[in-house]
């Protein structure tokens, strides 16, 4: 198997589907040739050196247990060789318990749903395979109906422009702000992180490499435009996360009660200390303190901003400007 790649302003871009089939079929296709030069693997993989030592890297954090003790995969790169050693196990018979064969089929299903996707005849025939293993699990699964969003067709065009080279025009919800934004930008790629489906591109308006959550794109234009990145333009390194806190961004404190820890598992924190009795104290880092605000009056008594006190003074005057709205009604 090898990860397709696409074009886009004269840079090659993978999808994380793409990815993702490199690291299923990368340590089987070391093994069965004992060892591969990088050079040789990244021609076959169509991926440079550097995208197959990211995956490479990647890999390190894979572990295949067995029932006792765990078989961790040995794998180097050392010289410009790769070599996989103690990766016996890989070689086991795949056994699925029945929620995992059922959750799989789920997934399945929903993988064949997909505008646009490719080998939806393969799809098929691994669904129909399963469906037989599995037996009684199967015939569970298929009673689970699972709808996805698929953002109408803007991930089809988004698809379309890629593979053409085209710009595309934007209109983005920027959250942050509480406001439509138009923009311009040359794609790069589609991936997807912790759940939720991005475009990476090159935007004209920012001038820089940004990200665009699809379900936040309001209207897109494919336009009769070539695509043009910067040569100078990386893509985003998304394996540590989309956070990326700057020395100019506003350092906010709060205290949340048990009620309010929520908020730590959907915004991404600088720091979590656990004050006792279920209560945290976070620490969020932002260029714009307007949802903050919001976020604190979204919370009434299970959260409190404690600094910096300008900010907790501003919401304050925030909640009392809303409660003034009520008495006036």
């Amino acid at each position: 198997m090898s990860g397709k790649t696409t074009k886009a302003g004269g840079r090659a871009s993978t999808t994380s589907t793409d990815r993702l089939g490199r690291l299923l079929a990368l340590v089987p296709y070391v093994v069965n040739r004992d060892s591969v030069a990088l050079e040789e693997a990244a021609e076959a993989f169509g991926v440079t050196e550097k995208q197959l030592i990211d995956d490479l890297n990647l890999l390190w954090c894979v572990e295949l247990r067995s029932p006792d003790p765990y078989c961790p995969i040995d794998l180097s790169y050392e010289g410009g060789e790769i070599t996989v050693t103690e990766a016996e196990s890989i070689a086991r018979p795949l056994r699925l318990k029945v929620d995992e064969a059922s959750a799989l089929l789920v997934a399945l299903r929903m993988l064949a749903d997909v505008p646009g996707l490719q080998d939806r005849d393969a799809l098929s025939r691994v669904i129909a395979k399963l469906e037989t293993a599995a037996g009684a699990a199967g015939a569970a699964a298929g009673k689970v109906s699972v709808e996805v969003d698929a953002h109408g067709d803007a991930l089809a065009r988004l698809r379309q422009a890629i593979g053409a080279g085209r710009r595309v025009h934007l209109s983005y919800y920027v959250p942050a702000r509480d406001e439509n934004t138009e923009r311009d930008v040359d794609p790069m790629r589609l991936l997807v992180v912790e759940g939720n489906t991005y475009l990476e591109g090159w935007c004209r308006r920012a001038e820089a490499v940004r990200l665009f959550r699809l379900d936040r794109v309001t209207d897109l234009t494919v336009l009769e435009v070539p695509a043009q990145v910067p040569e100078t333009a990386e893509p985003i390194d998304v394996d540590a996360g989309l956070f990326r806190p700057s020395d100019r961004d506003e350092r906010v404190t709060f205290e949340l009660t048990p009620q309010g820890r929520w908020v730590a598992d959907y915004h991404p924190c600088e720091s979590v200390t656990e004050l006792g009795e279920g209560r945290l104290r976070i620490v969020l880092r932002t260029p714009d303190t307007r949802w903050v605000r919001g976020l604190a009056l979204r919370l009434g008594d299970q959260g409190r901003i404690v600094d910096p006190p300008a900010l907790a003074a501003a919401v304050r005057a925030d909640a009392a400007r809303a409660l003034a709205r009520y008495d006036e009604r």
